[in-house]
C-alpha cells in the first residue's frame, strides 16, 4: 500500500520545519515558511540514512549490528598530509594548501563569473594525477561540457567522466559503483530526491541532497566540490544549514564584463579564510595572476587628484592597491555618502574625524570613494590612504604615484599601528615605491630595514598625514 505524503512547512531561512504554518519562524525571520509535501521513505531507506553515515559499518558490511567506538585522539590520523592538488596554484591557497580528501566544499558566484570553468580545470589536472573524476551536471548537457573542457583544459584524460543526472539516488549509486577521486556536483539546485515530493531547489530538497553528499564523501573518502546559485542580493541560495553542513564555502567575486576574478573563501575547516585567489578570465579559461599587486595599480596616475596607493594583508601575502575618491558640491537636500570596497560605517566614520579633526567642510559634499579592481579588503589599515584621498579632491591637491599611505584611524585622530608592516613595506619598495606614510610605532621598529632608498615617514595624527601630504 502506497503511503500518503505529508504537508510540512519550511522555513527558507534556516530550515526549519513545522506541522503548522508560523508566522515567525524560530530564527527570528518573518514570513519565511513554505509549505511542501514530503513522500515517507520506505524501511530500506530510512535504514540506509541511519546506518550509512558510519564509516566503520559501511566499510565491514555490518551497517546497523556494531556501534561506533570512541578513538583516542592522540592516535588519530592527521588529514594535512591528505591533501590533494588540484594543479591551480591560486585554488591551492585558498583551500589552505589543496582539497583534503572526504571534504565538502559549496562554491558560489554569480551567472558568467567562472565557476563551471574553474571547476572543469581542476577536474581535468586531478583526473591527470590522481585518477578517476566524476562531473555530474544538472545544467548542461554532456555536449556542452566537452566543448567547454576542449575551450579551457590543455589535455584530457579517460579518467574523467561526465554525467548528465539529477536524481541524487542514482548520483549516489553511480559515485559508490566507479569509486572516483574527485567529485563536482553542478549545481545543488538542480537535483532532487526520491524521497521528497517538494521540487528540486527547496529548501527540504538541498538539504536531502547536501545530507547524501556528505555521506558519500565521508564514507568513501571522496571529496566533492558542489557548485551553488546566489541570489540577487549576492548571497547563497538556500537554507544557511547547508553552508552548516559543508567544510568549505568559497565565492567568486567580480565583474562579469571585466577579466579579473576574486576567490575568497568565507568559511574553511582545514585552513585560513584570510587567503584570496586571483584569476583573469581569458579565452583558454581562468589564468593564476602570479603579481596581483602590478593588476590593482597598473591604472593608477602619477599626480591625479583624488587617487591614493594603499595596502592591506591578505592571507600570507601583501597587497597593494589604489583608493580613488572624489567630491562634488551637493545641490539637493543631503549630502551623498557611496563607497565600493570600503564599508559606508567604516567611511562616515573617517568623514567625521577629517570634520572635526582635520578642519574639512564635507556638509555640502557629495563623497564617492572606490577600491579599484573590485577588492573588498579586510581590515582598517587603508583608513589612511581613503582619508587622504579625500582630501586630496576636496582641496584639489594631486597625490604622488610614488606615495603609499598605510594606518588605522581612531576617533580621536590618532594612527595606530597596523599587523604585518614589515612584509607590506617589503612589497611597496620591490614594487617602486619612494615613500611610505605610516604611523610610527611601525616607523620605529623598521627603521633599519634596507629599503632600497625608500622614505618612511612615521605619524601620529591624520594631521600630521596631512601636514605633509
Amino acid at each position: 500500500m502506497a503511503k500518503k505524503a505529508k504537508t510540512v512547512f519550511v522555513c527558507q531561512e534556516c530550515g526549519y520545519e513545522s506541522a503548522k504554518w508560523q508566522g515567525q519562524c524560530i530564527c527570528g525571520a518573518w514570513n519565511s515558511m513554505v509549505e511542501e509535501k514530503v513522500l515517507p521513505a520506505s524501511d530500506a531507506q530510512d535504514k540506509r540514512r541511519r546506518t550509512g553515515t558510519i564509516k566503520g559499518a559501511a566499510e565491514s558490511g555490518q551497517a546497523g549490528k556494531i556501534k561506533n567506538r570512541p578513538s583516542k585522539l592522540s592516535q588519530v590520523e592527521s588529514g594535512s598530509y591528505t591533501r590533494m592538488d588540484t594543479g591551480i596554484g591560486e585554488l591551492n591557497r585558498v583551500l589552505g594548501g589543496g582539497m583534503v580528501k572526504g571534504s565538502l566544499t559549496l562554491i558560489s558566484g554569480e551567472p558568467g563569473i567562472g565557476k563551471s570553468t574553474i571547476i572543469i580545470q581542476a577536474a581535468a589536472n586531478i583526473a591527470k594525477k590522481y585518477g578517476r573524476v566524476l562531473y555530474v551536471s544538472g545544467e548542461e548537457s554532456e555536449d556542452q561540457i566537452k566543448m567547454r573542457a576542449d575551450r579551457v583544459c590543455k589535455e584530457l584524460t579517460d579518467n574523467l567522466f561526465i554525467l548528465a543526472e539529477t536524481n541524487m539516488e542514482n548520483i549516489s549509486a553511480i559515485a559508490e559503483e566507479l569509486k572516483p577521486e574527485f567529485v563536482i556536483i553542478d549545481s545543488i539546485q538542480t537535483m532532487y530526491s526520491s524521497d521528497l515530493d517538494s521540487a528540486p531547489g527547496s529548501v527540504s530538497q538541498v538539504r536531502a541532497c547536501g545530507n547524501e553528499l556528505m555521506r558519500v564523501g565521508k564514507t568513501y573518502n571522496i571529496p566533492i566540490f558542489i557548485v551553488a546559485h546566489v541570489t540577487k542580493s549576492g548571497e547563497l541560495a538556500g537554507p544557511k544549514i547547508v553552508e552548516h553542513l559543508v567544510d568549505c564555502v568559497l565565492h567568486f567575486n567580480g565583474e562579469r564584463y571585466q577579466e579579473l576574478r576574486i576567490l575568497r573563501a568565507f568559511k574553511n575547516r582545514f585552513g585560513t579564510t584570510s587567503e584570496i585567489g586571483a584569476f583573469e578570465m581569458a579565452e583558454e579559461g581562468l589564468i593564476e595572476i602570479e603579481n596581483l599587486s602590478k593588476s590593482f595599480l597598473e591604472g593608477m596616475e602619477d599626480g591625479a587628484e583624488g587617487s591614493m596607493a594603499a595596502a592591506v594583508y591578505e592571507g600570507t601575502r601583501p597587497l597593494l592597491l589604489e583608493v580613488q575618491a572624489l567630491a562634488a558640491p551637493t545641490n539637493v537636500g543631503f549630502a551623498r555618502r557611496s563607497s565600493i570596497g570600503v564599508e559606508l560605517s567604516r567611511l562616515n566614520m573617517i568623514l567625521a574625524v577629517l570634520e572635526r579633526k582635520a578642519g574639512l567642510n564635507l556638509i555640502n559634499q557629495d563623497i564617492y570613494v572606490n577600491v579599484v579592481g573590485g577588492l573588498k579588503p579586510e581590515g582598517t589599515s587603508i583608513d589612511l590612504a581613503v582619508a587622504l584621498a579625500i582630501y586630496s579632491t576636496v582641496r584639489g591637491k594631486p597625490c604622488s604615484g610614488k606615495t603609499i599611505a598605510l594606518g588605522e584611524i581612531g576617533l580621536t585622530g590618532d594612527l595606530r599601528s597596523v599587523q604585518n608592516s614589515e612584509k607590506i613595506v617589503r612589497e611597496a619598495a620591490r614594487m617602486g615605491f619612494e615613500r611610505i606614510i605610516l604611523p610610527k610605532k611601525n616607523a620605529d621598529r623598521l627603521s633599519e630595514l634596507d629599503l632600497k632608498g625608500m622614505r618612511l615617514t612615521g605619524v601620529k595624527h591624520i594631521i600630521d598625514a596631512i601636514k605633509m601630504f
